[in-house]
């Protein structure tokens, strides 16, 4: 899988990126998701993210992580993805910011608080939600799993 980065905060450690990298190819992979497929992340500030979230979410608060889908499809959409074409998932949006005070409030590394958000990200790209009780359930049981495989706990 393809994974595309960008840190408009020029602060994510090269380390951090490779981890999310390694995670979220893990994550790809037990979630059975082709090699093929694409996904950008990008790591943003708080006032960044807040933009975001007013603009698509009207929240006006910074948030943690946004993820934009782009194999959803809405009524009256046209479904352009084909076999010949590469599987673009979406794109992910992290607040540094955001992570670092999360980070110190549940006493665990910013390591392990972006690789938490990458997940995170990542499986509402493949259409899980916590939307509900019954879907947060499933979803937050499924980030546990991969994280614990992975080594990444708190």
């Amino acid at each position: 899988m393809h994974i595309d980065f960008h840190d408009s905060t020029n602060s994510v450690e090269t380390d951090y990126i490779d981890l999310i990298h390694r995670l979220v190819q893990f994550t790809a992979k037990k979630e059975r998701i082709s090699d093929q497929a694409e996904v950008s992340i990008s790591f943003v500030d708080n006032r960044e993210i807040q933009e975001l979230n007013r603009n698509y979410r009207q929240k006006d608060t910074p948030t943690d992580v946004i993820s934009f889908a782009l194999q959803e499809t809405v009524e009256g959409e046209l479904n352009v993805v084909g076999e010949d074409l590469p599987l673009v998932l979406g794109d992910i949006v992290i607040s540094v910011d955001q992570a670092k005070e999360q980070a110190k409030d549940y006493e665990h590394t910013l390591e392990r608080e972006l690789g938490f958000l990458a997940v995170h990200g990542f499986l509402h790209l493949l259409g899980y939600d916590h939307m509900n009780e019954q879907d947060e359930k499933i979803m937050f049981q499924r980030q546990d799993e991969i994280l614990g495989e992975f080594k990444l706990e708190r």
